[in-house]
């Protein structure tokens, strides 16, 4: 028992390695495709993507620089690519896996700039019957 509690203790010391971890998974991704992945399960129940459908994808894309690609996905996956590798070194450079230099915020920013893009990919693709969506070309009335 007493090694489980070692052997946890030393991974959560080593949590500062995640980042980096999800980074190479994703740019990995991005150059096969087809690895697994975890699907939406907003979109699964009811049909309605939500505002962070697409962006591993798109951030998937950004970090092969694929930008274009990203772009279509998810307009904040170039973002969030550069977001990733800069938390990346910046854990492993502090051995955090929160860094000490956090802002609130960039993240209240983000959230809403988010939020304000995905109402409109729901008018688009909703209200309106046009591409707002890669996965759902011609949604509407």
């Amino acid at each position: 028992m007493k090694k489980r509690v070692r052997l946890l203790a030393q991974l959560l010391k080593a949590g500062y390695l995640l980042p980096a971890s999800v980074t190479g998974y994703l740019w990995f991704k991005g150059l096969h495709p087809d690895l697994p992945g975890l699907g939406c399960p907003l979109r699964k129940l009811t049909g309605v993507p939500c505002p962070a459908c697409f962006i591993t994808r798109a951030t998937s894309a950004a970090l092969t620089l694929d930008l274009a690609r990203s772009i279509e996905l998810h307009a904040f996956g170039p973002l969030s690519a550069i977001a990733l590798v800069m938390w990346s070194f910046i854990a492993i450079r502090q051995r955090r896996l929160v860094p000490l230099c956090l802002q609130s915020l960039p993240f209240a920013a983000s959230a809403v700039c988010i939020m304000a893009y995905w109402l409109l990919r729901l008018y688009l693709s909703f209200g309106l019957g046009m591409y707002g969506f890669p996965a759902f070309p011609a949604l509407g009335p």
